[in-house]
C-alpha cells in the first residue's frame, strides 16, 4: 500500500499477466531480449517465462531492494523458481536509467512501475511517461519492438503522447475474471515500426 493506494496484491493478478502474454501475442519477430520494470509479486516475470520462447533473456529492473529481498523471503512461495530462471537477471536500479542507456537492444519493454503513466508513487516517474522519456525507450527498442505500459485507468493524453513518440497504439481494456471494476485496467501495446 502507498496511503490508500494499492500498489501489489496477489489476488488479482490477469492484468499483470495480460502485460506479458498481449506483448508476445504481437511480437511478429522471434524476440531476443525484453526488459520488465518493475518486479512487484513476480507475476508479469512468471507470464513472460511462460509465453516467451525459452532463448529470450528477461531483465527485470527494480528501484526498491527490499522488493527483491521479499521475492526470495517471504514471497518465495509466490514467486517460484522465477529468480532461479537463467535467462532472468534483476537490476537493482531505475528502469528509467536502464532505458535511457540503451540503443536498440530490447524487443520489449513492459512496465507496471506505477497505477498509471505518471508519478504517483515518486514524482521521478513520470520522466517515464513524458515526451522525452517515451522518445528514449522508442530508441531502446528494436525495430518491429513494442512497449506495454500497466494503468489502473485509461488516459486518452498518454496515448497522443506515446504516438507523438512515434509508436503504433493499441489500448486494450483488461477485466479481472468475474469482476468488472470501473474503470477496468488499461494496458497500452506501443509498437515501434519496423
Amino acid at each position: 500500500m502507498f496511503g490508500e493506494e494499492q500498489l501489489m496484491g496477489s489476488w488479482d493478478v490477469g492484468s499483470e499477466k495480460a502485460l506479458a502474454t498481449l506483448v508476445c501475442e504481437r511480437l511478429k519477430n522471434r524476440p531476443e531480449r525484453i526488459l520488465i520494470g518493475g518486479l512487484g509479486m513476480g507475476f508479469t516475470l512468471a507470464a513472460a517465462r511462460s509465453v516467451f520462447a525459452p532463448s529470450v533473456a528477461i531483465v527485470v529492473a527494480e528501484l526498491v531492494p527490499k522488493v527483491v529481498s521479499w521475492a526470495g523471503g517471504h514471497l518465495a512461495h509466490i514467486f517460484g523458481s522465477s529468480l532461479a530462471d537463467p535467462r532472468v537477471s534483476i537490476e537493482l536500479r531505475d528502469v528509467h536509467d536502464v532505458i535511457v542507456e540503451q540503443v536498440d537492444n530490447f524487443d520489449a519493454i513492459l512496465l507496471d512501475v506505477d497505477n498509471g503513466p505518471d508519478g504517483l508513487i515518486s514524482i521521478a516517474n513520470e520522466r517515464l511517461y513524458c515526451n522525452w522519456g517515451l522518445r528514449a525507450a522508442h530508441s531502446a527498442l528494436r525495430a518491429g519492438g513494442m512497449l506495454a505500459v500497466w494503468s489502473a485507468y485509461s488516459d486518452f493524453a498518454f496515448s497522443d503522447r506515446l504516438q507523438n513518440a512515434g509508436f503504433d497504439v493499441e489500448e486494450v481494456q483488461v477485466y479481472p475474471e468475474g469482476v468488472e471494476p470501473d474503470p477496468p485496467y488499461t494496458i497500452w501495446l506501443a509498437a515501434k515500426p519496423g
